[in-house]
This record gives C-alpha cells, structure tokens and sequence, in this order.
C-alpha cells in the first residue's frame, strides 16, 4: 500500500512546482503586456505627428502659394499656376451653378419630375453634388479641402 505522506508530499511538491511556473508564466505574460502597450502608445503617437506634419506641410503650401502665386520660385512656379487654373474652373463651375440655379426651372435634378418633397429634398437639387466632387478630387489630389486653398 502506498505511503499516503509520501503521495501528500509528491502532490505539495507538484502544486508547489506549479506555482512556481504559473507564477513566472504571469510575470512574463506582465512584461510582455507591459512592452505591448508601450510600443502601442509609441505608434500612436508617432502617427499623431506625422499628421501633424502633413497639416503643417499643407498650411505651408498654402501660405506659400498665397504670397507667391503671381512670382513663384521656378520650382513652383508650375504647380502655382496648376492651382490658380484649378481655382478658376471651380468659380466657373460655381458661376455656371448659380446660372443653373436661377434659370428658374422648376423640375428635379434626379428624376426630371416637378420638384416636390416626395421626389428629393431641395437640397438635394442644389449645388452641393458639385461641391462633394470638389471635395473629393481635393482629397484624392492630397488637399485639404478646396476653400482651404482659395
């Protein structure tokens, strides 16, 4: 028959052991934690300042096409008339959508229909289609939005 002191002793010594591993299993799985989350916040806040970066890049390009536009180094100078041709066919476009808008049609944009509020909002049937497509080819172009450039 087994010794039950000695089957006692084997179980203490194994939960013992137990322990003593589940113990430096929790303080690796701490570290590990602790280096996880550092190197988190360091992430985050190195793309903090590339944003950063990238607005103050953006605002000095405007400031700089605002004081240069009509005497732009060399170097810029195509870019500079690049915008100010861009800016212009917008106040044409918005031009030519305030002739749109006073002509005095009556009917919807979306469906030809008499305007009424079951077919669209008035909204709808106003300039702001062309303003979210400025919008967007400012942000496909790496903009900032278009009045931020006039």
């Amino acid at each position: 028959m087994p010794n039950y002191e000695d089957l006692k002793k084997k179980a203490k010594d194994a939960i013992d052991t137990i322990a003593d591993i589940s113990v430096e299993a929790y303080k690796i799985a701490e570290e590990k934690a602790r280096v996880i989350a550092r190197r988190t916040k360091l992430n985050t806040e190195i793309t903090r300042d590339k944003a950063l970066i990238r607005r103050l890049k953006m605002d000095i390009g405007a400031r700089y096409y605002d004081l240069h536009k009509g005497d732009a180094e060399e170097m810029l100078k195509e870019s500079c008339d690049d915008i100010t041709a861009a800016l212009d066919r917008i106040e044409a476009r918005r031009a030519e959508i305030e002739e749109l808008k006073s002509s005095g049609t009556d009917s919807c944009c979306c469906c030809e229909d008499d305007a009424d509020e079951a077919c669209c909002a008035e909204e709808a049937c106003e300039a702001e289609p062309a303003e979210a497509e400025e919008a967007c080819e400012a942000e496909a172009a790496g903009e900032a939005e278009p009045e931020q450039a006039e």
